[in-house]
């Protein structure tokens, strides 16, 4: 049904900067991005998230905005944004944009005229104090900031930011500022977009509660769900709320809130899981989480635009996924988080990565691919920061890697030179249609998962006598089917049995290679190391013109 299309959507996440450069300027832009959609429709994805592209001074990757309504003139104009919209539109690929609206930057004409003078009507759009007051609001960069308070001299106070100090956090509590968001949010929700992320959610209805305390603030996002419903019935709203897992089915509320909730306690876990090379971690944090309700879904990933912050774990566990990741202190961030891409932190091990994408897309919830996860691209660690992240797509062997025709000394950031991962060797032309490579491996995990209906039903945790095998499975509750997904964690190849009767025959339907038949009472299921098998269960059919029932094996 076109209303439940995120029910069994596989995301790609784009920054526009960096993806694809259409006018030789060195910066990527909406021309190139829509000259390259057919990427993600080979890919397999069906929704583009989109990372800011409003006018900015891009201090922070776009995160810091002077203008809500309109387009950074670095990726065209708001015609050049519609023409790519059009283009996706024709491929069947929804977009969700950003909904940044916890802060602005300092430059932004509220802040400006904020800050002349105290009789200002925005002075109440920013959270203002006279002396740096005590306060439950931590800074999301430590080490970087020392604090969230800063002066700023021509208001004669100071002015509170949970992320960097050009980034002012907004006043939610005020209502002509919640007011000015849906006006924001109305305006694209007209030029076509699915739905939104909301950046930075719990810090947005933590400001909310001091208007009105009820649920904790979350009263709020229950407002902008029903705006956006209203205006848009298929549209859905995604939360960035790196909360306590026992909150997550307050952001939800039975899908009265969010649609979508990035899940940040599953993500931790799973590196946890693939550091020990052991499934139960996996297994314990899925136990402590509540299901997603009704359509409602978690959101899965391995690597996005941030460091990968690991302060949902315990300090010994943390520790371990640091050594098995981040040895060195430099390829880390922010105390609690590190800063480089999946291949790298594998090792480049293809057959260790494609394990890993199993796991992705075998757990409950809407797996992410971040761009140039599908091709295995690496980190540039001389960069500062969550920056090391952030570098341009790798198209081909071509110069600048295909993503610019500008010169090298123009472009908005140079590419990766690690030769592992420098776009001579790592890019999509390089991948394409290549058994084994990271592109075509995932390719299969994406196109198999949109095609198995089971994955969409419910998930439960299959435990096994084999420690490094993390196994799940699902029944789909209309027809009945039921598919079962393991993967091996470690690089030891190991022979399991499976007590599932029910499950009886059970067919491959992707695997790393051909395993031999599962068969046995109990059922015997072989696995590589690093090796994964999706499996469904296949019902006897009867014969044509029979209408009894099916013989028993």
């Amino acid at each position: 049904m076109e209303a439940l299309w995120h029910r069994n959507a596989t995301v790609y996440q784009v920054d526009p900067s960096l993806f694809k450069d259409g006018d030789g300027d060195g910066c990527g832009d909406f021309a190139g991005l829509r000259s390259r959609l057919d990427h993600l429709r080979l890919l397999g994805a069906d929704c583009l998230w989109l990372m800011p592209f409003y006018r900015s001074p891009f201090r922070d990757g776009g995160y810091d905005i002077v203008d809500h309504l309109d387009v950074d003139p670095r990726f065209g104009d708001i015609t050049d944004f519609i023409a790519m919209m059009e283009r996706a539109e024709e491929l069947g690929i929804r977009v969700l944009i950003e909904l940044v609206a916890h802060h602005t930057s300092d430059q932004h004409p509220w802040f400006q005229e904020a800050r002349s003078s105290r009789d200002s009507r925005f002075r109440d759009y920013y959270v203002w104090s006279d002396e740096p007051v005590e306060t439950e609001v931590e800074s999301a960069f430590p080490g970087v900031e020392d604090g969230v308070w800063t002066w700023d001299e021509q208001a004669q106070q100071y002015y509170r930011h949970v992320f960097y100090s050009h980034q002012p956090d907004l006043n939610i509590a005020n209502p002509r500022v919640r007011e000015e968001i849906l006006r924001i949010m109305g305006f694209w929700l007209r030029l076509g977009v699915c739905g939104f992320r909301i950046d930075a959610a719990s810090h947005m209805m933590r400001s909310a509660s001091t208007a009105d305390p009820r649920d904790g603030g979350l009263w709020w996002l229950e407002e902008m769900h029903d705006y956006v419903r209203q205006r848009s019935p298929t549209a859905i709203l995604m939360g960035e709320a790196d909360v306590a897992v026992h909150e997550y089915s307050e952001y939800f509320e039975g899908g009265h809130r969010l649609t979508w909730m990035l899940d940040f306690w599953l993500n931790n876990h799973t590196f946890l899981a693939l550091a020990r090379e052991q499934a139960q971690p996996l297994i314990d944090a899925i136990d402590k989480r509540s299901s997603a309700p009704g359509y409602c879904s978690h959101l899965q990933w391995l690597r996005n635009h941030d460091q990968l912050d690991l302060d949902q774990l315990k300090p010994d566990e943390r520790e371990d996924v640091f050594a098995a990741f981040a040895p060195d202190p430099g390829m880390r961030a922010y105390k609690t988080g590190i800063r480089r891409r999946l291949a790298p932190m594998l090792g480049g091990d293809a057959r260790r990565i494609a394990m890993a994408h199993s796991l992705l897309f075998s757990l409950p919830g809407v797996p992410v691919v971040r761009y140039g996860e599908e091709i295995g691209m690496g980190e540039d660690l001389s960069r500062p920061e969550r920056l090391a992240v952030r570098t341009p797509m790798q198209w081909s062997r071509r110069c600048n890697g295909g993503f610019s025709g500008a010169a090298p000394d123009a472009l908005v950031v140079a590419p990766v030179d690690d030769p592992q991962y420098a776009y001579p060797r790592v890019n999509v032309e390089a991948q394409q249609g290549v058994p084994g490579s990271v592109l075509t491996d995932t390719q299969q995990f994406v196109r198999t998962r949109q095609g198995m209906r089971e994955l969409i039903g419910e998930a439960r945790v299959v435990g096994v006598d084999a420690p490094s095998v993390f196994g799940v499975r699902y029944d789909e509750g209309e027809t009945g089917s039921v598919a079962v997904l393991f993967t091996n964690l470690s690089d030891r190849p190991v022979s399991f049995e499976l007590d599932a009767p029910d499950l009886d025959p059970l067919v491959d339907v992707l695997s790393d290679r051909p395993y031999p038949e599962v068969a046995g009472t109990p059922l015997r299921i072989e696995l590589d190391g690093y090796g994964y098998r999706w499996l469904r269960h296949e019902e006897l059919t009867l014969p044509p013109g029979h209408h009894g029932r099916a013989p028993q094996r």
